[in-house]
């Protein structure tokens, strides 16, 4: 049986499981929905939230943590070297 731990895991399959790609991800996704939410908002919602509305911006600002999340992961791409032996 062929033990493959020498070779390095090809930077794509990494890449797809990088975590800021899923955080940024999911930040971006939900401030999607909470903006969307916001600028629906009754006034009584707006009232209870004392004049704020809240959900939109807390939704915007998701958005923009989730954008920065995505653009990190695109300015300092994951790199992967060899892995080291452990004995």
């Amino acid at each position: 049986m062929a033990d493959n731990t020498d070779e390095p895991i090809p930077t794509s399959k990494a890449r797809l499981f990088d975590v800021r790609r899923v955080i940024g991800g999911l930040f971006v996704l939900y401030g999607l929905i909470l903006s969307v939410k916001g600028l629906f908002d009754s006034p009584a919602e707006i009232h209870k939230a004392q004049g704020v509305r809240i959900n939109l911006w807390t939704g915007l600002a998701m958005l923009v943590l989730g954008g920065i999340f995505l653009l990190w992961q695109w300015w300092r791409p994951l790199k992967l070297g060899k892995p080291q032996d452990s004995g």
